[in-house]
């Protein structure tokens, strides 16, 4: 399963994509909204799940769930925040709040899409 990590703190980005790889899953990596819609919107690019964090310089995370939702209406999505509390999940999306653990972000992926 193809996991797309959209993050642009470079060191949690990495970490995230380490885990999703230990776990068994393939893990894409992005550092903006922009450079994860090229890859949504490829229709060769096999996706499972959008994992994002809320606070992306170029768009909101939301905008980009929004987005993805478009060209991938059935794709499941993750949103990472530091504000979990405050942050309101859109219908049919999901929230792990920042900082997490790896057995919290294996639970909540698992919670998702299943074993990889």
């Amino acid at each position: 399963m193809h996991l797309l990590v959209v993050e642009d703190d470079d060191i949690v980005r990495m970490l995230i994509v380490e885990v999703l790889d230990e776990l068994g899953y393939a893990a894409i990596e992005a550092d903006s909204a922009a450079a994860a819609l090229k890859i949504i919107e490829d229709p060769t690019q096999p996706l499972a799940l959008l994992m994002t964090d809320v606070g992306l310089p170029d768009l909101r995370g939301e905008e980009l769930a929004a987005k993805a939702r478009e060209s991938r209406p059935n794709l499941p999505v993750l949103f990472a925040s530091g504000y979990a509390e405050s942050f309101n999940v859109p219908p049919g999306m999901h929230l792990i709040g920042k900082p997490f653990s790896i057995d919290q972000l294996r639970d909540k992926v698992l919670e998702i899409l299943g074993p990889p």
